[in-house]
């Protein structure tokens, strides 16, 4: 089964995120926060997202989702810091962070391949809130 990495400028917003997801997903899938250059700093620690990384790994991938701008090149060092078959490994989703790591979990706990997961997770960005 794939992991996730939920990766935001905020740690209070990862741990959110993440919370909402694992109640989706009923504790099924392995998924970690990644927010925050530390616990009060908003910003994105490489490390940070290397160590989430590290924790959920799976021979099946990850799924590593994002909210904005320099969140991305954080998690693409963290990314390079994996040794080379893991990296092969990981995708980074262009997901809207909430819905998709909601998505991406469910989808995740069916069992769902990495691009089946990604697909899900993207998709979420049409999803209409109000009818």
């Amino acid at each position: 089964m794939i992991g996730i990495v939920i990766v935001s400028h905020s740690a209070k917003v990862a741990e959110g995120v993440k919370e909402m997801a694992e109640q989706m997903s009923q504790g099924r899938v392995a998924i970690a926060a990644a927010g925050g250059v530390d616990d009060q700093t908003l910003g994105t620690n490489a490390e940070r997202i290397f160590e989430a990384l590290q924790k959920v790994y799976s021979p099946d991938g990850v799924l590593v989702l994002i909210d904005l701008g320099s969140a991305v090149m954080s998690a693409q060092m963290a990314v390079e810091m994996l040794a080379e078959e893991q990296q092969a490994k990981v995708k980074m989703s262009d997901a809207p962070l909430v819905e998709g790591a909601i998505v991406a979990a469910v989808e995740a706990s069916l069992g769902r391949s990495l691009e089946d997961v990604n697909k899900a997770a993207e998709a979420a960005s049409t999803m209409r809130k109000i009818l």
